[in-house]
């Protein structure tokens, strides 16, 4: 039988988590959490790795004391790799927001491989991994002939506590110019530049890496024989409980940081790589049409005191044309040249309506996302976001299917548990949410694809 009570590590751009799930309930048992910080320091800013692994051996610890920890799954954010050199480290583990890999972007521009290869568009700074990566082959010649393993990071951390090397499809084929979705292998970039030696063999995320090790065992308390998963990147995760559940083509929104829309069984044909759309890679290595933007640190950038919005702050909202336009992250998302503005001075506005507009923004940006990878037949939102009652019921009315809220309170927590081999139950379809209902709802998104269009 699969383990029942599955400490899932969860590490997110934002925040790092540990979260014990019941996958014969789906219940959350319990969470520990601490920020996920970059260290400012030589030779670049670089992953906490020490910090996070420390927080992670306390939080099993614990977990375990309270409530026994069965099985171990992980699922971090992708663009992330350690570079190994035997036991240790070649190189400090890059934060992808480092703008170090555009110093090279014109020589690796010659050796990236074409889109209709990968289906990885380029993005700035280090979101496509093997920029990063020749990045520092370049910057750090001689650290990096040391390399005699690339690990992607939810494996770096499965390594950790089994000692066992593996690769994983979901995270090399998250826009990392690494993989060839359509192959099933490789890309030439990496035949050409003679780093497949260095990629360990290639396991499926829903299989057991090997037990912890025994000196985990001792830190923790967890039984020796505690079995962990090789790990799947964080948007993968979330499409995890609907995988062979939810009649195709279906769209799941996973939210934290990044929003990102994915729609298993859809169309890659209409993809668009200067839009920040691509194809990630599911758990049994299927291309998935996807779109995104970073939705989460948007919302932050645009509310700075969070206040539930009445359906005044709404109608108010609505009624008075306060919109905001993108993008108020440069260089990511359907709209990566814009300069995001809003129709008024928001200092003008209450934190309720502040909050309104936002959540609106929110969801014409993720309807955006929509139209470039494909709607579904339905719509699930993960994470954040789907606790967010406005910005699901515009979603609703402006797609015209059937949009569900996750109960997952991680968005990624329960997918990830699951890939120790349990299922999900049918959905019950009358949970779906009510569409947003004013009369001036259709007219304010109009204006505002009026206005993103000029």
């Amino acid at each position: 039988m699969p383990p029942r009570h599955v400490a899932v590590i969860d590490i997110g751009k934002t925040n790092a988590k540990v979260v014990l799930i019941d996958t014969e309930t789906e219940a959350q048992l319990a969470a520990r959490s601490r920020p996920n910080t970059v260290l400012r320091e030589a030779p670049y800013p670089h992953a906490d790795v020490d910090g996070l692994w420390d927080f992670i051996l306390e939080a099993l610890r614990t977990i375990h004391l309270e409530h026994r920890v069965d099985g171990i799954s992980i699922t971090t954010h992708g663009a992330t790799a350690a570079l190994m050199a035997g036991e240790q480290l070649a190189l400090p583990v890059l934060d992808y927001e480092h703008d170090g890999p555009e110093t090279s972007e014109e020589a690796y521009a010659r050796v990236r491989p074409p889109f209709n290869e990968t289906l990885s568009p380029p993005l700035p700074n280090g979101l496509n991994l093997a920029a990063q990566i020749y990045w520092q082959s370049r910057a750090f010649p001689e650290d990096f002939s040391r390399v005699t393993a690339i690990l992607t990071y939810p494996q770096y951390w499965a390594w950790r506590l089994t000692g066992m090397l593996a690769s994983e499809l979901t995270s090399l084929g998250c826009h990392t110019d690494l993989w060839a979705p359509a192959r099933g292998d490789f890309s030439s970039l990496v035949e050409g530049q003679g780093w497949r030696a260095l990629f360990p063999p290639v396991h499926e995320a829903a299989s057991v890496l090997g037990p912890i090790l025994n000196r985990i065992a001792d830190l923790t308390g967890l039984a020796p024989g505690t079995p962990v998963t090789c790990g799947i990147h964080d948007s993968n995760a979330s499409l995890v409980p609907h995988l062979g559940r939810d009649e195709t083509p279906f769209t799941i929104l996973s939210t934290g940081t990044w929003a990102i829309a994915m729609t298993v069984g859809g169309d890659t044909r209409h993809l668009d790589q200067t839009r920040d759309s691509l194809a990630n890679v599911d758990a049994f290595g299927r291309p998935v049409p996807t779109a995104r933007f970073m939705g989460g640190r948007e919302f932050d950038a645009l509310v700075p005191e969070l206040v539930e919005p009445s359906a005044e702050d709404v109608d108010y909202v609505l009624g008075n044309d306060v919109q905001a336009i993108p993008s108020f992250t440069p260089g990511v998302g359907p709209f990566p040249a814009r300069k995001g503005h809003w129709t008024i001075d928001p200092d003008t506005l209450s934190p309720g309506q502040r909050t309104a507009a936002a959540s609106i923004y929110l969801a014409l940006m993720a309807v955006t996302c929509f139209e470039i990878c494909g709607l579904g037949r339905s719509v699930t939102l993960e994470g954040p976001l789907s606790r967010n009652a406005l910005f699901a019921s515009v979603l609703a009315h402006v797609t015209k299917v059937p949009v569900y809220a996750s109960g997952d309170s991680t968005g990624t927590s329960l997918g990830a548990s699951l890939l120790f081999g349990r299922t999900l139950p049918e959905r019950d379809s009358g949970h779906a949410i009510v569409p947003l209902q004013s009369d001036h709802i259709d007219a304010y998104i109009a204006k505002w694809r009026q206005r993103v269009a000029s």
